[in-house]
């Protein structure tokens, strides 16, 4: 919800609905760059309450004065539409592919993390014309050799109607249930959560209809199995795991990422980091990044 200085709010309407996204002011990045840059480079967030473009924030603007930076909220998050429906994988494949074909020309990198990482491993299978590299942060269909979350106890519960949005908007749209969940279930070290995080992702969290999503996320609905995926990837792709994320550990993204042997170029893990090591540590991201980004453009 909260963009980052230099930045401004744009919208581009997709099959499903409006995706609002932050991209560079040329007048503030121009004594930087003499000419706009045209080389996209894409920050895509992941899931959970409260998720938005903010995730990356703290990455994104090391990156405006030479590429054509741009931060997406996700269909049903942060300041996109939000469209009262039963989100399936489908609706994100098919909105995250259109934003590329209408917002990048030629080819985009796409920096990715958690569920999002993992579906945009699916659409450069299925669109390579638009995915030029992915430099992904646990990269994780949630199924992923099987085992599902979908059949837990508490995703159960929250097939019931009425008492699914009770609890989304009782018990995980709260800053108290925001702040306990960054801390406990996101951050390796729960003292680098911030007011301002929590601030950003109550916002996010709580704009109309975003249960929606929030809950087809929580339910299992957009999980899949990234095992079945890896061995058609084609296109560079760097790997980054903090090695306290929650979820999905290390130990199963090495056997994913050893399913794509012509496509990863590289698996990083970082220590006493947790899911979103962008938001932990950004500086050691940022250099990553670069890193990876000149591996990928040297001919």
């Amino acid at each position: 919800m909260l963009i980052s200085p230099g930045f401004e709010q744009k919208s581009v309407v997709t099959s499903l609905g409006s995706i609002a996204y932050a991209l560079p002011q040329t007048d503030f990045w121009s004594p930087a760059q003499p000419a706009e840059p045209t080389e996209p480079l894409v920050f895509a967030h992941g899931f959970g309450g409260g998720s938005s473009s903010y995730e990356w924030s703290k990455v994104y603007p090391a990156f405006a004065p030479r590429y054509r930076v741009l931060a997406p909220d996700l269909l049903g998050w942060g300041k996109s539409d939000h469209p009262a429906r039963s989100y399936r994988v489908e609706d994100y494949l098919t909105t995250l592919s259109e934003f590329l074909d209408k917002t990048c020309e030629g080819p985009a990198t796409v920096v990715a993390s958690s569920l999002t990482a993992a579906m945009m491993v699916r659409v450069a299978i299925e669109h390579p014309e638009r995915v030029k590299a992915l430099i992904l942060v646990a990269p994780a269909g949630l199924a992923d050799f099987g085992k599902s979350t979908a059949q837990e106890l508490f995703a159960q519960i929250l097939r019931l109607p009425l008492v699914d949005k009770a609890i989304y908007w009782g018990a995980i749209a709260t800053s108290d249930a925001i702040r306990s969940f960054l801390q406990e279930r996101q951050f390796a070290d729960p003292d680098l959560v911030s007011e301002e995080m929590v601030s950003a992702y109550v916002a996010s969290a709580q704009q109309p209809n975003a249960e929606d999503a929030a809950l087809a996320f929580v339910r299992g609905d957009l999980s899949f199995d990234l095992s079945l995926e890896m061995p058609k990837l084609a296109v560079p792709t760097y790997i980054i795991w903090g090695d306290q994320a929650q979820f999905v550990d290390v130990k199963t993204g090495r056997r994913l990422a050893e399913l794509g042997p012509k496509a990863v170029r590289a698996f990083q893990v970082l220590p006493a980091m947790g899911l979103t090591p962008h938001l932990e540590f950004p500086a050691v991201v940022i250099g990553l990044i670069r890193q990876y980004l000149a591996q990928i453009e040297q001919p």
